[in-house]
């Protein structure tokens, strides 16, 4: 499971260290791909295999399902971290999720997130909110 918050800094290649505690998880291959709210996902190979099957199996005649299978594909690069940890953002990647030197990467419990730090911050206090006032109706497969 990928849990917690951090804080790790892109350098001038658009390299960024993964936290440590989830070197060994993604050592075999990762995914990067765009995420929803202008980050970017980070998946497992296994846990993106079947994230791309589901939307693969989608029906081709709904529209929603072509437009996200096709942004899925299409905006994934395969990576391996290096001995450091590190992974290289593409430039449209970075360009994408606004990513600057500060980055902040949270686990989202099946895959982590990368997010620019300013924009992660703004993230949490335009839904700070919605998480306190979440009601059983709405987390009824949740909780």
């Amino acid at each position: 499971m990928f849990l917690g918050t951090h804080t790790p800094k892109l350098d001038d290649k658009g390299r960024l260290t993964l936290p440590a505690k989830y070197r060994d998880e993604l050592a075999g291959g990762l995914m990067i791909t765009k995420g929803q709210d202008h980050s970017l996902s980070v998946f497992p190979r296994d846990e993106f295999a079947a994230l791309a099957e589901r939307a693969a199996a989608a029906s081709r005649s709904n529209p929603q399902a072509r437009a996200f299978l096709r942004s899925l594909a299409a905006g994934t690069d395969e990576q391996r971290p290096d001995a450091q940890g590190r992974i290289t953002l593409s430039a449209a990647h970075r360009k994408y999720a606004g990513l600057t030197k500060d980055c902040v990467v949270i686990g989202a419990v099946k895959h982590l997130e990368i997010w620019d730090a300013a924009a992660w911050e703004q993230y949490l206090a335009e839904h700070e909110e919605e998480f306190s006032e979440a009601r059983d109706e709405a987390l009824h497969d949740i909780l």
